[in-house]
Parts: structure tokens; sequence; C-alpha cells
């Protein structure tokens, strides 16, 4: 089995890169575990607090519980992969049953801010976008998907994106094995990790 981590800022095109990874190498073979998925089940607070939760800090993240689920896919176990919503800040009862598959990528803005985690990969890859493109990004997503308006996406830029990113996120890239400039546009860079991938395999 081989453990991929893939990290870099919010919306520096990650989940682009993980499906261009996927397109090239055989369906069945790749199994991914997004960091999101963790988030920590916040539904004994109100709503209105639960809004006010910091995502970009490593503390919103129930690490133990990814690392639980990696080490069980690597004894052969199918584990149960939570289900978190933005909109409420909670978990869903409803999970994703995931099974060991030759290739496990777990992607997400705090991934290599865990040693523990980091330790379990096989390949670091972090992938780096400009902040002004990432702000683009995020305010396309945030609104499109998570419900929030330009104020509160530009809010939560300033005030909890962009200092994570500086004091977390951005130091993590000298953990990396790889750094994908400009994501999922990076057809070379993709190809490249592709190769590796598949020369594991």
């Amino acid at each position: 089995m081989l453990i991929i981590g893939i990290a870099g800022g919010t919306g520096s095109g990650k989940t682009t890169v993980v499906k261009r990874i996927m397109e090239r190498l055989p369906e069945g073979e790749v199994a991914v575990l997004s960091q999101d998925s963790y988030y920590r089940d916040n539904s004994d607070i109100p709503l209105e607090e639960r809004l006010k939760i910091n995502f970009d800090h490593p503390k919103a993240i129930e690490f133990e519980l990814l690392i639980e689920h990696i080490e069980q896919l690597k004894n052969g176990k199918t584990v149960e992969q939570p289900i978190y919503s933005y909109l409420t800040c909670t978990r869903a009862k409803e999970t994703i049953k995931v099974k060991q598959r030759s290739v496990i990528i777990v992607e997400g803005i705090l991934v290599l801010t865990s040693k523990r985690l980091r330790n379990l990969f096989d390949i670091k890859i972090f992938v780096h976008t400009d902040d002004d493109d990432r702000l683009a990004r995020v305010i396309r997503r945030d609104i499109i998907e998570r419900g929030r308006t330009v104020e509160k996406v530009l809010y939560r830029y300033d005030n909890f994106v962009k200092p994570m990113h500086k004091q977390f996120i951005e130091p993590t890239m000298k953990y990396a094995d790889l750094i994908v400039p400009q994501g999922g546009h990076n057809t070379v860079a993709i190809d490249v990790l592709s190769s590796i991938i598949e020369q594991n395999l």
C-alpha cells in the first residue's frame, strides 16, 4: 500500500490535483480520505457559536481518528469515514465506507502539521498557489457550496484563513517531497506524480 499526503492552502487546488491523479490511475486502485471529513463534531454547542469556529487551526481536526483509520486500512480493514457539513458544522449520522486500496490519498490543508500523520505518508505533496488566486477560489466555493455571503467569506479570510495559512500551513511546505505550483493546472507535476505512483503499484 502507498499512502500519499497532499496539503496546501485553502483554495490551492488540492482537490483538483487528487482528481487528476485518480483519472490517470486504474479504477478501484485509489481511496481518498479527506481531512475535512474529520473536523470535530460540534453538535454540543449552539449554531451561532459553531459558525465562529476556526476551521484553519489544527485543533479543529480530530487527527486521532484520521490516524486510526489509516492504520486500520493498512491492516486490511474497512473504515467508516465521517461526513461533515459546513452548513451545520456537525457530523452526519451517515458515514462513507472506505476499503483498503493499493493507494490511499489523504488530502487537506493541515495534513502535514501532524508529525504522527506525516510519518504514515510514503509521499508528501504540497500544492502551492498564489494568495490572490486562492482567495478568488475561496470566494466562489464558499458562496456556492457553503452558503456564505461575500462579507462573511472576506471576514473569515482576513481573520482565520490568511493568518492560519502563514502560521500553520505554509511552514509545512518544508516537509514536502514534491511541491506542485499552480495546483491542478500543472499537468507536468501531475504526470510525474502519477508515474511515481504507478511504479509503486
